[in-house]
């Protein structure tokens, strides 16, 4: 198993909306790859989602209901970005020290 400092922040949370963590020695394991490809669907949703904002704010027949319901999908969209880059961030962090040990 990995230390503590290396434990994988998954893309989704846990009851009452506590993070979930995934601590394990195979980035190929079923549960890495799983939360992989929910990050890729997440990353995914996120692209399509900006183009549609931006259909909807050129769109000057839009109404605040339009405006809202954009707002809310949005606002959970970029919860997710937040999440997979703050675990790809950490990842990438404990990859590149894992590297500097061992040329040490």
């Amino acid at each position: 198993m990995t230390p503590q400092n290396e434990l994988r922040l998954l893309p989704w949370s846990g009851p009452d909306g506590k993070p979930c963590y995934l601590s394990t020695d195979d980035s190929g394991g079923y549960m890495s790859r799983l939360a992989d490809n929910i990050e890729a669907v997440q990353l995914g949703m996120a692209a399509d989602l900006v183009e549609q904002v931006s259909a909807v704010l050129g769109d000057q027949g839009a109404g605040s209901e339009d405006l809202r319901h954009m707002l809310t999908e949005l606002t959970g969209a970029l919860r997710d970005v937040l999440r997979v880059a703050t675990s790809r961030g950490h990842l990438l962090a404990v990859s590149e020290s894992q590297s500097t040990a061992s040329l040490g």
